[in-house]
C-alpha cells in the first residue's frame, strides 16, 4: 500500500523549475528550500549524517515511521510553485518572451533527463535487482533456473523505465508547445490554461490508476466479509467474562487484524503501536510465543502438562485463550487456565533504577508475587516494598468500557494491586471516589496502593488535552462566526441607502 511513487507530474516539474527563475519574492526561495529539504530528508540512510542530525536535534522528527514521508512536503511545494509560475506568465504576457531562455533551460533539464532515461536506461542504473531481492530469489529458486528469471526480470524493469521516460518526454514536449503557442499568441490564455490542466490531469490519472484502480474497490457487503467469524471465534465469544485477551498462533500474529475484530488481541497491527508494547514484544512476548507453541504442541494440547513459567508475560497480560492451527485452514481454541486475570494482589515490590533493569527483571520474577517498579514511581506506592497478600485478598472487574474500568477489592490489610492494563499517561484512578496515583509496574502494566477493607476502584481515561482541544476549536468557531457577522454588517453599512431598502 506504500509502494506507489511520489509523483507530481512531468510538466509540473518543468513549471516548478521555471518558477525558480521567473517568480520573484521570498516565497519562491521558501518553496524551493522546502522542496530541497524534503528530498534530502527522504534519502534516509543514503545521507545518514543529515538524517542523524534531524533525529538528534529536531523535536518529534524521530517519531516518523519512514523517511519517505518527508516527500509529502515536496508534493505540496512543487505544484504550488508551478502554479505561481503559471500565474506570473498569465499576469504578465510579455514575461515569457523576455525570459524565454529560462523556459528552454527548464525544458532541457526535464525533457533532457527523460530522453536520457529512455535511450540509455543502463547508463544510470547498472543493476535493476536489489541485493535483498537477489538473496531472496537465490533461496527460493534453483541455481540453474535463476539466470533466465533474472534476465527476464531485468528486461521487464528496463522496459517499464524506458516507457515511462518516453511518456514523460512527450508530455513535457506537449506542455512546452502549449506555452510557446501562447507566447506566439496562437492560443488564448483561457484555452492555454485549460489545455495545461487537461494535460497534467491526464498525466496524473494514468500513473495514479496503476496504484488506485477499480479493482481496489469492492461492494460494502464483500468488504464486511473480510472479517469472517470462524467456529473458533464463536466458541471463544461464548465466554461471558468482561475482559480477557486472545493470542492467535494460526496467523502472522502481529501483522493481522482479523483476531482484533472479534476479540481483545495480544497481537494485531497498527502503524502507531505503543513503543513500550513493541519493546515487550521484542524482548519477551515473541520468545514466549515460541516457547508456548512448542510446549503445548509437545503436550498435545493438554494444558495440565505445560509449564506455565514458560509464558509468564502472556499470563500477566491475561491471555485466556490461544488459537491454534489444527489442519489446513482450520483452527481450534485452547483455554489457558494459567492467565492471571484482570488484576491481582502482590506481596513484594522490587524497585529498579531504569527501564533496562525493569525489562530484564521480568526474566526471573513471578508476576503474581512480585511487581517490578521503576524507582520514579516509588512515591505513588508510598515506598512500600513488602505488601500484604493472602487467600482472603481479592479483586474483581465489575464493569468494563474502553475508557472506564470499575473493580471491587477486598483485603484485611492494605496491599498493592497490579492491573492487567497497559500504563498510559492520561488514565486517572479513584478509590471510593478519592483520587489515587497510578504507578507503572512490570514495564507496561499499572499498579495502585489499595487500603484495607472493601473498596470500589475506578479507572477512567478522559485527558485534559482533549478538552483543551475542544475549547480551542469552539473558540475558533466563535471567532469565525463573529468575523462573518462583522463583515456582513460592514458590507451592509457601506451599501447605498436605496440598495439597503
Amino acid at each position: 500500500m506504500t509502494a506507489g511513487p511520489v509523483y507530481v507530474g512531468a510538466f509540473v516539474v518543468l513549471l516548478f523549475i521555471l518558477g525558480l527563475f521567473i517568480v520573484d519574492g521570498p516565497l519562491k526561495w521558501a518553496l524551493g528550500g522546502a522542496t530541497l529539504l524534503s528530498i534530502l530528508l527522504s534519502w534516509g540512510h543514503n545521507f545518514m549524517g543529515f538524517t542523524d542530525f534531524f533525529i538528534d536535534y529536531v523535536p518529534m522528527y524521530s517519531k516518523f515511521r519512514a523517511v519517505s514521508s518527508a516527500l509529502v512536503i515536496a508534493e505540496f511545494t512543487i505544484p504550488l510553485l508551478a502554479i505561481l509560475a503559471l500565474k506570473q506568465l498569465f499576469d504578465k504576457p510579455e514575461l515569457l518572451k523576455e525570459k524565454i531562455k529560462y523556459l528552454y533551460i527548464s525544458f532541457g533539464i526535464t525533457a533532457g533527463f527523460s530522453l536520457l532515461f529512455a535511450l540509455a536506461p543502463r547508463l544510470f542504473f547498472s543493476n535493476f535487482i536489489p541485493t535483498q531481492e537477489m538473496e531472496a530469489l537465490k533461496q527460493g529458486i534453483p541455481g540453474d533456473q535463476l539466470s533466465p528469471i533474472l534476465a527476464n526480470l531485468e528486461e521487464i524493469r528496463v522496459y517499464l523505465l524506458t516507457s515511462d521516460a518516453w511518456r514523460s518526454f512527450f508530455i513535457i514536449i506537449i506542455g512546452t508547445a502549449l506555452l510557446l503557442a501562447y507566447n506566439a499568441k496562437k492560443l488564448k490564455p483561457t484555452m492555454t490554461i485549460l489545455a495545461i490542466a487537461v494535460l497534467c490531469l491526464g498525466d496524473m490519472w494514468i500513473v495514479n490508476k496503476r496504484y488506485l484502480n477499480d479493482e481496489q474497490f469492492v461492494p460494502a457487503s464483500q468488504q464486511t466479509e473480510s472479517f469472517q467469524q470462524t467456529e473458533t471465534d464463536k466458541i471463544i465469544l461464548q465466554d461471558s467474562a468482561l475482559n480477557y485477551r486472545v493470542l492467535n498462533f494460526a496467523t502472522n500474529t502481529f501483522n493481522e487484524n482479523n483476531t482484533a475484530y472479534w476479540h481483545k488481541s495480544v497481537g494485531g497491527y497498527h502503524a502507531a503501536k505503543l513503543r513500550r508494547y513493541q519493546e515487550m514484544i521484542d524482548h519477551h512476548i515473541g520468545k514466549e510465543m515460541q516457547a508456548t507453541y512448542s510446549a503445548i504442541a509437545n503436550a498435545q494440547g493438554n494444558m495440565d502438562s505445560v509449564n506455565a513459567n514458560a509464558f509468564r508475560v502472556l499470563n500477566m497480560l491475561n491471555t485466556k485463550y490461544f488459537i491454534f492451527p489444527v489442519s489446513q485452514g482450520k483452527t481450534a481454541p485452547l483455554l489457558n487456565p494459567y492467565a492471571y486475570g484482570n488484576a491481582w494482589f502482590v506481596n513484594e515490590i522490587r524497585y529498579v533504577a531504569n527501564a533496562n533493569e525493569e525489562m530484564n527483571a521480568l526474566d526471573s520474577i513471578q508476576p503474581t508475587q512480585t511487581a517490578v517498579v521503576d524507582s520514579r514511581f516509588k512515591q505513588c506506592l508510598n515506598g512500600v516494598q513488602t505488601a500484604f497478600k493472602d487467600s482472603t485478598s481479592s479483586i474483581m472487574l465489575t464493569s468494563y468500557a474502553p475508557n472506564k474500568l470499575v473493580y471491587q477489592s477486598q483485603s484485611p490489610q492494605a496491599g498493592i494491586v497490579v492491573f492487567s492494563e497497559v500504563y498510559y499517561p492520561g488514565w486517572k484512578a479513584t478509590i471510593d471516589g478519592q483520587p489515587v496515583e497510578i504507578a507503572r509496574a512490570n514495564y507496561i502494566l499499572r499498579a495502585i496502593s489499595v487500603p484495607a477493607g472493601k473498596h470500589t476502584i475506578t479507572m477512567t481515561f478522559d485527558p485534559e488535552s482533549l478538552h483543551i482541544t475542544e475549547r480551542i476549536a469552539y473558540g475558533g468557531l466563535i471567532v469565525l462566526l463573529l468575523g462573518i457577522i462583522i463583515l456582513l454588517y460592514n458590507c451592509r453599512k457601506s451599501l447605498p441607502t436605496s440598495r439597503k431598502k
